[in-house]
Parts: C-alpha cells; structure tokens; sequence
C-alpha cells in the first residue's frame, strides 16, 4: 500500500538542487512539514553525505517501514558528496523503491549527467526542485513580492538598497527582511530610509554601483560607497570612470540625434544594462561632460605625480556629482 499520501501525492524521491540556499531549505522544510507531527520523531532520517556513510545502512533506512499512517523521509544534505557505492546503493533502489519512503537529496550541485541525477530525474517531472540563483537584476523584484508574502510593504529602492548592503544571498536577505519586519512592525511599511538605518553593509561594493552613483549625482551615496571599499586603487577606479564618461557622451549624442533605441548597441550592451546610463546622460551637457574627462585627465596627472591619490580622487568625485 502506497503511503505517501497526506495531501497531494509525494514522489519517490526528490533532488533539492541548486546555490541558493533559502531555496533549497524552504523545499526541504515544506517536505519535513508533511510528516505526521506525532511520529516524525521515528520516521525522519537526516543525514550529511561523508567518506564514512555506510551503503548498507542507507539501504536499510530505506526499506523500513514507516511508524504510523505517514511516510517515511531520508533527508540526505551535501547529496553530491555521496561515495560512490551510497551513490550507486540509492540508483539501484530508486528501480523498487519503498511504497512508504521518500527520499530527499539535497545539494548545491550535481551534474545533470551523472547517474544519480538521471535515476532521480526518472521518478517523476517533479523529482528535480531547481534551486538556481535568482539572477542579480530581478533580485529588488523579488524581494518585493517575498516581503508581501510576509504581510510588508517594500519600497522597490529599498529593495535595491538592500541588495547593495547584503548581497544575493536570499538566506542573508530574508533574514533582514524579518529584522526589518521587526523594526516597522508598527506601519509594516519598509523604506529606504529603515534600511539605511538598520542594515549594516556586509556585501563588497561593485564598481557599478559605485559609478552608477557618481554618474547619477547622487554625492553621498558615492562617497558612501567609496569608503566601503577595501583598499580600492584609485587609478582603477578612475579608468572605469572615464570609461562611463565615454558611454555617457556616446548616449548623450544618440538621445540628441533621435536615436535613443541605438544605445545598447553602440555600447554592446543589453537595453536592461544601459538604463542608468540614459538616465545620467540627461543630467549632462555637451559641455560638461568634456569638463568632467578634462578633470579625469586632470586627476590622473595628480596621482601620478605624488599628490596624495584619495584627496585627489574625492575631489574629482564630487565635480562630476556636482552636474551642471
């Protein structure tokens, strides 16, 4: 008799597999949620693969009949670490396997070539739960709708800001997410504001977002940033802004000349990628945009003959800030 009921029929097995975390533990948790509360003391086996995991004894988990009404699960984490006889024990058990067990492999990775993924995969269109990264530009989005889903409202900049200070890791964003939850309880409404002042940057700064500040004009976002960097070199730093500073030219001329829906290509880039450099290169004239390479070229010469690089590299920072 097939146990695994309780709700909508569970597989055989599953592969809970992919780098995002919150992914994976939230897949786990929902499938350790459908045991029976009172004997899922007996029937839940939670294992991490090691050199020294015995394949008799996983058989055997395998294979035992649940205590109860419920289902058995064999919750095996760090799956792609499985020696191989545990790998090929588990292979051979998927062909017949126990009407009241399922097994649960979780892991970062696993090659979809390999035969464990492929006898997982052949238990059902379900049996793989992809946990892939979301990609970094949807990651404001989704932290908008994970936060609805937690009775908050979060402003999509304070989304953005959140992703600058913590990074992609959804473990580390849901976890501020509830602190954040915890500080506005009373209007359940997150701004940009809440996360400036509750959420400590832990995240390295990227050079984009760095340059997409100074070329905003927003002076002490920049600045900000700056200083969270480790040990930046400042002639690095410049190269890149003069490299903006030309994107920022070629995009002010095509806006000028009609020819907005050029820029992508022109700068060999994705229409998602060159968004903030269309709204920057509205803030520009002709004019000052050479003004502000003069005052790169100007910098460079600074730094190189002796003059202390971070004076020098601030000041040039909050020129191009300045706008017109």
């Amino acid at each position: 008799m097939n146990q695994r009921g309780g709700g909508p029929s569970l597989l055989a097995a599953y592969l809970v597999v992919g780098q995002d975390q919150l992914k994976r533990e939230t897949a786990v948790s929902r499938l350790k949620a459908r045991l029976d509360p009172s004997c899922a003391l007996f029937n839940l086996d939670e294992r991490t693969a090691a050199g020294d995991l015995d394949p008799t004894d996983v058989a055997i988990s395998l294979n035992t009949v649940p205590v109860g009404e419920g289902f058995r699960l064999v919750l095996i984490h760090e799956a792609n670490k499985l020696p191989k006889a545990v790998s090929e024990t588990i292979i051979s058990y998927l062909v017949n396997p126990n009407p009241g067990c399922v097994l649960c492999l979780s892991a970062e990775k696993l090659a979809k070539n390999t035969r464990l993924y492929k006898a997982v995969a052949k238990v059902g269109k379900r049996a793989v739960i992809d946990c892939t990264p979301i990609r970094p530009r949807d990651v404001p989005s989704y932290l908008v709708q994970h936060a609805a889903a937690k009775g908050l409202t979060l402003d999509l900049d304070a989304a953005r800001e959140l992703q600058s200070r913590v990074g992609e890791s959804t473990t580390l964003l849901d976890r501020q997410i509830v602190t954040l939850g915890e500080f506005c309880a009373r209007t359940r409404h997150i701004t940009i504001h809440d996360v400036r002042r509750h959420v400590a940057r832990t995240a390295d700064v990227k050079p984009w977002e760095f340059l997409d500040a100074v070329a905003a004009g927003k002076t002490d976002t920049a600045l900000e940033l700056y200083g969270h960097m480790q040990s930046p070199s400042q002639l690095a730093l410049l190269a890149l802004l003069v490299r903006r500073l030309r994107e920022l030219i070629c995009a002010h001329a095509l806006i000028a000349r009609g020819q907005k829906s050029d820029i992508a290509r022109e700068l060999g880039r994705q229409d998602w990628q060159v968004r903030s450099v269309v709204q920057s290169a509205r803030r520009f004239s002709d004019e000052r945009l050479v003004a502000c390479l003069r005052a790169c070229a100007a910098c460079e010469r600074e730094i190189k003959g002796g003059a202390d690089p971070q004076t020098s590299f601030i000041r040039l920072v909050i020129f191009i800030c300045q706008g017109e």
